[in-house]
């Protein structure tokens, strides 16, 4: 059982990983700034996030779902959640917090997840 490593699309909030890691510094969660992820196209980001074995966390419903679509037709992703951004951030944090105590990488590998459901 693989433990999730989280990778934050350009468009999360960055009070959202900052909340995460300040709850659970264990956590794997690389920022976009990090990963050089500004301006890059959804399908790049989504191979840079396989590349490192990350899920993806996504702010954006209205494009990443389709092109996470496309993309696990031809590749393995480790998966994406979308964080409504209407959310409030703790409930995002602490949703992201779960997912990370007790799903395993395994578990999220092509798997698309809109948190919490709505």
């Amino acid at each position: 059982m693989n433990i999730i490593s989280y990778q934050a699309d350009a468009d999360l909030n960055q009070a959202i990983v900052t909340g995460v890691l300040r709850q659970e510094r264990w956590i794997d969660f690389q920022t976009a700034k990090a990963a050089g992820l500004k301006g890059v196209k959804d399908s790049e980001v989504l191979a840079i996030a396989v590349q490192q074995e990350r899920i993806l966390v996504s702010y954006d419903l209205k494009t990443m779902p389709s092109e996470f679509a496309k993309f696990i037709r031809s590749n393995d992703s480790a998966g994406l959640i979308i964080v409504p951004q209407k959310l409030p951030i703790e409930v995002a944090i602490k949703e992201l917090l779960m997912i990370w105590a007790i799903d395993s990488a395994e578990e999220w590998v092509d798997r698309i997840g809109i948190r919490p459901i709505l």
